[in-house]
């Protein structure tokens, strides 16, 4: 979270005065927020959700991915990148990340099998992935792009917010991101025609509340929908991102640019597009990185426990599903899908890991703290 206040408790207490909290029987706090969101991402439709996972599993479901289908993950995300491909019940396809800490285009196009129905580049920590390039491949390798922005609201890409690249975006506005409302997400899109789709994904009844529609045929789902105080919450928190973002770029570009030549590491770098959520260096070897996180203190990324595949404990033991019968790995369709995974399987995954340390920016720090910070850096990388 970066930062929640009085002005959220004010939009929540007209919510609650206003006795409408359902998002259709209010103003509607939530269709402002998707049409406001959508204006700021610059994409024609947004859909709001109940958390990141609930936008990823919709976005699958409505480009049809289901039993028989392969989607490639990459080795370092949060498993929800991976879970809800068995949602749908599809096979996730484990695939190793490059120096940019997202997903290797050529491990994509290496990936790419007969099953091969979709990809999920993403965001991590705020970092562009190399959208152009894993762009390149999808077309020529014909696979779908469902693009995790779930760590990247307020990032952009060569001109384009992420999340608006693939051929469907993912958000998540739980605790720990960017924009925050507790919990949330939205799933966002160009292509109007799978807007009824992601509709439906995220509420089978709605047709309830908003009428039913003779030209289109809904399917069962899971209700993912938010209440008007999530609406409420995030259209404060939309407000509030633009300056956070730039506040956090600023830092992060005075941090690379004064300790440049002294941190004998190579920078992880895309500061014309990324949030600027954090500072990251990777060493030559995993003991340079420990050592040197320990004196900051920072994060060497691969003991971030849930964002490695090694952590995917259910996946990992094709855990797929809370019934046997219901567990896409045994699926008789899925047979013939890529389903072996061992924690050594993405070794080159692990070591950028083990190598790559990150120090973490606030739109909160003062200049004088960011000042320190630059000071424990530089000592740090002296005594290595």
């Amino acid at each position: 979270m970066l930062r929640i206040g009085e002005e959220e408790v004010k939009a929540v207490r007209r919510v609650v005065n206003s006795g409408m909290p359902f998002r259709y029987r209010g103003g509607s706090e939530c269709a402002r927020f998707e049409e406001r969101y959508g204006k700021y991402l610059g994409v024609k439709h947004v859909v709001q959700t109940s958390s990141g996972t609930a936008a990823l599993t919709a976005a699958l479901m409505a480009l049809e991915i289901g039993p028989g289908d392969e989607v490639l993950v990459p080795a370092h995300t949060f498993m929800a990148s991976a879970t809800c491909v068995l949602a749908v019940g599809a096979i996730p396809v484990i695939v190793d990340i490059d120096e940019s800490i997202g997903i290797d285009p050529d491990a994509i196009d290496d990936a790419v099998g007969p099953r091969t129905r979709a990809v999920i580049p993403c965001h991590m920590w705020g970092l562009a992935c190399d959208m152009r390039r894993i762009m390149r491949v999808a077309r020529k390798r014909k696979v779908l792009v469902v693009e995790d922005a779930c760590q990247a609201a307020g990032g952009g890409y060569e001109g384009k917010m992420l999340g608006t690249i693939g051929d469907v975006g993912a958000f998540s506005f739980n605790y720990y991101k960017n924009m925050t409302c507790g919990e949330g997400g939205a799933v966002v899109t160009n292509r109007k025609k799978l807007l009824r789709r992601l509709l439906c994904a995220i509420d089978g009844a709605r047709f309830y509340w908003t009428g039913r529609e003779k030209d289109f045929r809904g399917f069962l789902c899971n209700t993912s929908r938010p209440s008007e105080f999530e609406g409420a919450i995030l259209n404060v928190q939309l407000t509030r991102l633009p300056a956070l973002i730039r506040k956090m770029r600023r830092q992060k570009k005075r941090i690379l640019k004064e300790t440049a030549g002294v941190v004998r590491a190579a920078p992880v770098n895309s500061l014309d597009y990324e949030c600027g959520q954090a500072v990251m260096f990777q060493f030559d070897t995993p003991k340079r990185a420990e050592r040197f996180a320990e004196q900051i203190p920072a994060t060497v990324l691969s003991k971030t426990g849930r964002h490695v595949y090694t952590e995917w404990d259910p996946i990992l033991a094709h855990r797929g599903a809370h019934h046997p019968a219901l567990n896409p790995y045994n699926l008789p369709q899925n047979k013939k899908c890529r389903r072996r995974y061992s924690r050594g399987m993405c070794k080159r995954s692990l070591d950028i890991l083990n190598r790559t340390v990150s120090i973490g920016t606030s739109p909160d720090h003062k200049a004088k703290d960011t000042t320190a910070l630059i000071r424990k850096i530089k000592r740090a990388a002296e005594r290595l």
